[in-house]
């Protein structure tokens, strides 16, 4: 048996979307920028793709820019409102702390040109709150980000409460909203944000392509910079098929969200408690009321999250110890310590993430398993001291 419990990685696509980008793949082969037949029918595509993205962020067509994926997307957003709003003067850029790396990357770079950047602490639930964004601004602030979802421990942020406390003293707001789209509704206008990154592969799509939305009048530099495509914002040709692929998966998502993040919830829910009951020395990380419905991030006491993420791959279960981008290093996770845990609970948490084809045997089978697996390697790691 094997069970693919990292969706927050990525998620596996969706048959119907395969069909679609390997027959856009196949049949439209026109360069989208060409006024011909060939390249109109690959317009076409783009634009059906546009309006089914905007859609399920609750935006316009116009406002949605294609991207490669959540890192350009976020990329796009900082480095695009730092440039262009620089020659005014505002060069402070504030995010939260358990920020994406491809937010807390950038916000790195751009420091060593010269922006201020401030990172907001968060509270041992994980949530960044209004008093400590307020007190993070100041007068030269261009731009607050803050992720709508963690992907790690699935924490949703209060980002129109943010994002009021942001507006109030003329910053721009981004919020990474690739961890929950298509999870919850995201509803650009009630967030009151100026600029929403995703990505399709975390919602069934195919990997490579993903959009920013920016709202009608924010003033954004392009970071790519060639011919006039995605209305001058974004050289380069598209990818049509990936583009394609994302329309669809954004409209399964539209279909499927009510239903879908019921049934991940109570999956997830019965997991958690399942764990819970069964692994003494086992604790949930991070806000349990105001997650996304697919995710837990589970430490367990007296074992290294590394050797239980070997031990249950042997075992065919698939799950993670944080992030997909951060995979290979040692470090502890930064999302755990800014919530003010120590060191060695961040490196005893794993992630488990749910998704599409994920069942009751399967939940059932992994609590059936990880109790002894737990107890096994905590006998070991004190056979090692």
């Amino acid at each position: 048996m094997r069970i693919y419990f990292d969706h927050n990685a990525t998620t596996p696509l969706d048959p119907a979307v395969a069909e679609v980008v390997a027959r856009t793949a196949r049949d439209t082969f026109g360069n989208a920028s060409s006024v011909h037949y060939f390249g109109q029918q690959a317009k076409a595509i783009l634009d059906e793709a546009r309006s089914a993205v905007a859609a399920l962020i609750n935006g316009e067509p116009s406002e949605v820019v294609f991207t490669s994926g959540g890192t350009e997307s976020d990329n796009f957003a900082i480095r695009g409102i730092a440039e262009a709003l620089e020659p005014t003067g505002r060069r402070h850029l504030v995010a939260s702390a358990i920020e994406h790396e491809a937010v807390l990357n950038t916000f790195r770079a751009l420091s060593r040109r010269g922006a201020r950047t401030t990172l907001i602490p968060v509270d041992a639930t994980g949530i960044v709150t209004s008093a400590a964004l307020e007190a993070s601004l100041a007068d030269d602030t261009a731009l607050v980000s803050v992720m709508h979802a963690n992907n790690e421990i699935g924490t949703i942020q209060p980002i129109a409460d943010l994002a009021r406390v942001a507006h109030s003293r003329g910053a721009i707001v981004h919020t990474d909203a690739v961890q929950s789209v298509a999870k919850i509704p995201v509803d650009v206008r009630a967030l009151g944000v100026d600029l929403l990154s995703l990505s399709a592969h975390k919602f069934n799509g195919p990997k490579g392509a993903g959009a920013l939305w920016i709202k009608r009048g924010t003033r954004l530099s392009a970071i790519l910079t060639g011919g006039k495509h995605e209305r001058n914002r974004r050289a380069g040709t598209e990818n049509v098929p990936a583009i394609a692929g994302l329309g669809a998966a954004a409209r399964l998502a539209i279909a499927r969200l009510a239903t879908e993040a019921a049934r991940l919830s109570a999956l997830r829910d019965r997991l958690e408690a399942g764990i819970l009951a069964a692994v003494p020395g086992a604790a949930v990380n991070g806000a349990r009321g105001s997650r996304v419905p697919n995710t837990t991030n589970i430490s367990f006491e007296g074992v290294e999250a590394e050797s239980l993420l070997i031990a249950l791959d042997l075992d065919g279960v698939a799950v993670s110890t944080g992030s997909a981008c951060s995979s290979g290093t040692l470090e502890p996770s930064h999302v755990l310590r800014a919530m003010g845990m120590s060191s060695h609970r961040s490196q005893n948490s794993i992630r488990i993430s749910l998704g599409a084809g994920n069942t009751d045997e399967q939940v059932d089978y992994v609590i059936s398993r990880l109790p002894a697996t737990v107890q096994k390697l905590r006998t070991l790691t004190r056979a090692a001291r």
